[in-house]
């Protein structure tokens, strides 16, 4: 099977983000005008550098996070977490401004050190983040979509004690979970290595 633009009606729903698999999940901070704190998560979401770290989220429309991170210039990024699913989706019901959804989560806010937007106290990692720059995003005919695409340096990384081993982040102990396609997700549950080829 191949297709282009027209879908065939064999495939009733994009298999897109089933086949771009498994993402990262986004879980994204940030303050409103009023300094009342948003929480969101994002599947469009990744690093896309170090040295300094860098990390993006695309929002599709100009929902409150993107809004924020631009106004602002700022927001956190917390690891979503088996343990913590439940309250990530929870945060992801479109509500309208003005609500806590840290609160409407039984989130506890952390205390950042450098920015001044919090991030999930629960997680085992979080990221604070200064935004670098928001990007409305076109397509193949340089039509403009109603996407908007934020990255962000991290200035300030946070990590729970216990979730370090032997000096390494341990992200089998974390359990983050990835988003699929559909309403599916994974959770990361083994790890295995591979050198990269010497000369």
């Amino acid at each position: 099977m191949q297709y282009g633009d027209t879908r065939p009606d064999s495939l009733p729903h994009n298999p897109f983000k089933a086949i771009v698999t498994p993402r990262p999940i986004g879980w994204i901070g940030t303050l409103d005008p009023g300094g009342l704190a948003n929480l969101a998560p994002y599947s469009f979401f990744n690093a896309i550098g170090s040295d300094p770290d860098m990390v993006m989220f695309s929002s599709e429309g100009a929902k409150h996070s993107a809004t924020y991170a631009r106004e602002r210039g700022e927001f956190t990024f917390s690891l979503a977490t088996a343990a913590l699913a439940e309250q990530m989706n929870t945060s992801s019901a479109p509500e309208p401004s003005g609500v806590n959804e840290f609160e409407l989560a039984g989130l506890e806010q952390g205390t950042p050190s450098v920015i001044q937007t919090p991030f999930v106290a629960a997680s085992p990692a979080a990221f604070e983040c200064v935004t670098l720059d928001v990007r409305q995003l076109s397509d193949r005919h340089g039509t403009l979509l109603d996407r908007f695409m934020v990255i962000g340096e991290v200035v300030q990384t946070h990590i729970r004690d216990d979730y370090i081993t032997d000096g390494r982040f341990d992200t089998v102990r974390a359990r983050p979970i990835a988003r699929m396609g559909y309403a599916d997700y994974a959770t990361v549950t083994e790890a295995w290595q591979m050198g990269r080829p010497k000369r």
